[in-house]
């Protein structure tokens, strides 16, 4: 269907169409002032595997390589490369599935190199624009005040908070959408809702937490009709069908494909939104979105709830309030007009408060809530982000009231330009930061810092599947593409959900062949906790597998690798033999800190296995750096771990070193 079309399906007016155009150009402009032309060359994926702000596209691309090189199946976007051997959806990467899917069909027409985030991110802006600018024509008239007025909304610190960084959510032109045609579906109570139902069954093919979002504006509408009309089955029967449209599209690119369970263990609340959110401008990585406002205090995941305004927006709405009190207007009355739209914006700013109410660095209180509630809820665990359509309504507001405070259409342009005035100069450090986030990502290599050792080029090629035997979440992402670029599968939990109790059973069942010297030979074992390496490398270590450490810039993996035994390594890599070095085991909790009992600092604990254990046999001192400590008493009491006491004032001098043993003398 073309883009016309599907406005016009509304009864829009071919003046509003070029209206879209026209805000969409504006949108589109915003994205190459800022970003520049380089993320639309789809062969240019330097700021995928740079990692732009974070390493969120890095998993992102590395969910579509993986998935480009697998065979089709349906549903589409499944593949047997994530999370082998039970598969994946890459809606779980945050691959977009839309356009992966698309893009999969289209596989053996695409150059070797190929990203489509640059080109989707562009089209998210254009999008932006466009329906930000017709929705404003809803209530300004002409061509300039909704174009002025649209600055804001492309300008958006949360689409920019987004935007290349969790790329699928800058599709937040759904919410503007959904806004448009819930007033437009208002004033004409029996015009189709078409436009309304190709937006919520769209939301799901490209990021489910929009899905919420748009059915609650769609809720609103229903309801209005209800009342309006008195047809409740019409009006509930296309609310059933759209569901239903939604489903099978979101079953169709494998949302529904297997468990998605969140393996992060983060649950609902973590990420809840902080009553100061609409002015505090501190986004992610210490980044200050206000040149006038300073950055405020948060607290736990409440950086992924950010809901910065904008100066231009607070002080219009400032004017805007005491424009009504001056004249006595009722916002009651408003209220009552829009009665359901309101109820749904309290129930999404309640959802995205959520029961751990916190503001500014303290948490004001943690309302209990029943443990199934709990569970539901963290379906949608980052709730934070369920403010959003409310966000975009105080912005409208913003907008309809500053416009309406003066009859003179002259003078209405000229607030709505020192609204957009305003706002843009307030954003710039966060817009700057963004223009030079770009370009660093875009110089940095592949790998930064992780996979630099010659074992990683020695060992490509050689494998089909590479496997993480324990959590690998920190260094994951490069993993994942290494994995990509070398036609490898991996198990690595590096999307957004994932089985957590699956996936350990599959390591579980791994950990017990390597414990009884079964090794796969077209398989790479990594590890991140030295024990588990040093419980699984002993059955092993004679099979003629490298076996050892990979150290470099503080990525640190515990390898496995078959066949390797006898292969030229770099001075990264430490070889597994009689000269391997011991060292405090990194556990921690109330009682440990990194392998170092608290109370008295005296006892560290070691991981019980054959090689600590020859360590310590018959061992009277433990030496590091030229300094010896006595060993006072072994522990093995406690099952799976050696507690050794030492002659020693803090045992925390010892955190991160290679330990000596020191043999009695008979």
């Amino acid at each position: 269907m073309q883009a016309k079309s599907f406005l016009c399906l509304t009864g829009s007016r071919p003046a509003e169409w070029r209206l879209f155009l026209l805000g969409g150009l504006l949108g589109a402009l915003a994205f190459l002032l800022v970003f520049g032309v380089s993320p639309l060359d789809v062969t240019n994926d330097a700021f995928c595997r740079g990692g732009y702000i974070e390493k969120g596209i890095q998993q992102h691309y590395a969910g579509w390589l993986l998935y480009r090189q697998s065979p089709l199946r349906f549903p589409l976007c499944v593949t047997e490369s994530i999370n082998r051997p039970d598969g994946s959806s890459v809606a779980y990467t945050d691959s977009i599935p839309l356009f992966a899917a698309f893009f999969r069909l289209l596989e053996p027409l695409l150059p070797q190199t190929f990203q489509y985030f640059g080109l989707f991110t562009l089209l998210c802006f254009f999008l932006q624009g466009g329906f930000g600018a017709i929705l404003l024509r809803l209530f300004a008239s002409g061509w300039a005040l909704p174009l002025l007025g649209d600055l804001v909304f492309v300008f958006s610190p949360v689409l920019w908070e987004r935007a290349l960084r969790h790329t699928s959510l800058a599709a937040q032109f759904l919410i503007l959408g959904a806004l448009y045609y819930y007033i437009k579906g208002r004033r004409e109570p029996r015009a189709p809702c078409t436009g309304l139902f190709i937006l919520n069954v769209l939301a799901i093919t490209i990021h489910p937490y929009f899905v919420p979002m748009t059915y609650a504006v769609t809720l609103a509408l229903v309801m209005e009709r209800c009342r309006l009309t008195r047809r409740p089955v019409a009006a509930f029967g296309f609310l059933a069908l759209d569901l239903a449209a939604t489903a099978a599209a979101g079953w169709a690119l494998g949302l529904f494909f297997g468990a998605a369970g969140d393996g992060s263990g983060s649950l609902y609340g973590y990420f809840s939104m902080n009553l100061n959110s609409l002015w505090n401008p501190a986004g992610v990585n210490g980044v200050n979105w206000s040149l006038f406002l300073p950055a405020q205090n948060q607290v736990a995941g409440n950086y992924d709830a950010f809901a910065y305004l904008g100066l231009g927006v607070i002080a219009a709405g400032l004017a805007c309030m005491v424009g009504v009190c001056l004249r006595r207007l009722h916002p009651l009355r408003l209220a009552r007009r829009h009665l359901p739209l309101c109820i749904i914006c309290l129930l999404l700013t309640l959802f995205a408060v959520s029961h751990t109410i916190t503001a500014n660095g303290a948490t004001l209180a943690v309302l209990p809530l029943p443990a199934p509630l709990l569970r539901l809820c963290s379906v949608f665990r980052s709730g934070g982000r369920m403010f959003w359509p409310v966000y975009y309504l105080l912005m409208l507001l913003a907008f309809v009231g500053l416009s309406r405070l003066t009859g003179r259409r002259g003078l209405r342009l000229a607030l709505a330009g020192a609204l957009a005035a305003v706002q843009l100069l307030d954003l710039s450090p966060g817009l700057s930061q963004r223009h030079a986030a770009l370009l660093a990502a875009q110089q940095q290599p592949a790998f930064p810092s992780a996979l630099t050792s010659n074992f990683w080029q020695q060992a490509a090629g050689r494998y089909a599947h590479i496997v993480s035997m324990d959590s690998l979440q920190d260094n994951s992402l490069c993993l994942a593409l290494y994995a990509a670029d070398n036609g490898m599968t991996t198990n690595d939990p590096f999307a957004a959900r994932y089985e957590g109790e699956t996936l350990a059973a599959r390591q579980a069942e791994l950990l017990d062949e390597l414990g009884a010297g079964v090794l796969r030979e077209d398989t790479l074992y990594l590890f991140a906790s030295e024990g588990n390496f040093l419980q699984a490398v002993e059955s092993v270590k004679e099979s003629g597998a490298w076996c050892g450490r990979i150290e470099t810039a503080g990525c640190c993996w515990y390898v496995i690798a078959p066949g390797m035994a006898q292969a030229d390594l770099d001075e990264d890599c430490t070889t597994y033999d009689e000269n391997y070095p011991l060292r405090l085991a990194d556990y921690t909790d109330a009682l440990w800190n990194r392998g170092v009992l608290d109370s008295d600092r005296r006892i560290v604990c070691f991981v019980d296995s054959p090689f600590a254990r020859a360590k310590l046999e018959n061992a009277c001192a433990l030496c590091a750096q030229g300094q010896t400590y006595a060993i006072l008493d072994v522990d093995d009491s406690d099952p799976g771990w050696l507690m050794v006491a030492l002659d020693i004032q803090d045992a925390t001098v010892l955190w991160g070193q290679e330990l000596e043993t020191i043999p009695c003398e008979n």
